[in-house]
């Protein structure tokens, strides 16, 4: 309790801070209608732990110095501007730079696999960022993925986004990593979980939350289709790429209960 606390603490401190930022730039009206968006990232900056530093630099007091912070951009997502030095590998400090850096709230990813029935449920939706790039193929095979809202657990946000993009209550939820998936230029930070679920024939369909505008379809296939489908390139989304891989590896254990 105490520690969900600290967190809690935290993040109000977080979003307290980036509203202030706000003041005198942007209308009240409009701050307030972005308040749910940023406390999702403030949640997600208050969430952050140290993580293991057995191979890389283990950084210090003063490896970072932030000189300056600018907000140009602060909707449902956000850009920061730094301008930065951080610690050089030869010990001396680097010149202050500017980095952008598209900031948005920490989500979480769930690939529902059935091990007796050894098939996965994948979901299919229109996604903008391909269309941004030029790719006419915008539709995207994944697995379930949403953000973690403030005061939730990634646990939490899995099973519950579980319900309202497939329709499925997970089982046993199994860990594959925590990971940055484009650290140079994104603060995104994923949990990407295997649900143990029951997949009968005819549980997928059309799922999604209606005032999200969401329409997600449903794919019930064989694990060897999945992996027929990372293999020929048209599962082109990462998150679901690695956790198809991690399952590749484990699956034998898995499907015997051992994880």
């Amino acid at each position: 309790m105490g520690a969900r606390l600290l967190g809690e603490d935290a993040a109000s401190l977080a979003l307290a801070a980036d509203v202030m930022a706000l003041c005198g730039r942007v209308p009240a009206a409009e701050v307030a209608a972005r308040l749910g968006a940023m406390a999702v990232r403030a949640s997600s900056r208050a969430r952050t732990v140290s993580a293991q530093t057995a191979l890389r630099h283990a950084a210090g007091p003063g490896d970072v110095v932030v000189a300056r912070e600018r907000l140009p951009y602060a909707r449902f997502f956000a850009v920061e501007e730094y301008d930065v030095a951080w610690q050089r590998f030869d010990g001396t400090m680097s010149e202050t730079m500017t980095r952008a850096v598209f900031v948005s709230g920490d989500a979480v990813t769930v690939l529902p696999y059935d091990p007796v029935r050894d098939r996965v449920l994948l979901v299919e939706q229109f996604r903008a960022g391909p269309l941004a790039r030029g790719d006419g193929q915008a539709w995207q095979l994944e697995a379930i993925a949403g953000r973690v809202d403030p005061g939730e657990t990634p646990e939490a946000a899995a099973r519950r986004e579980a319900v309202e993009e497939a329709g499925l209550v997970l089982d046993r939820l199994i860990a594959v990593a925590e990971y940055y998936p484009s650290p140079g230029a994104v603060s995104e930070y994923l949990y990407s979980y295997v649900a143990l679920v029951d997949l009968p024939d005819g549980v997928a369909g059309v799922f999604g939350v209606a005032d999200e505008a969401e329409d997600i379809r449903g794919h019930l296939i064989s694990f060897d289709r999945l992996m027929a489908l990372v293999g020929s390139g048209e599962v082109q989304n990462a998150p679901l790429i690695l956790t198809a891989l991690w399952l590749q590896r484990e699956r034998d254990s898995v499907r015997a209960g051992q994880p």
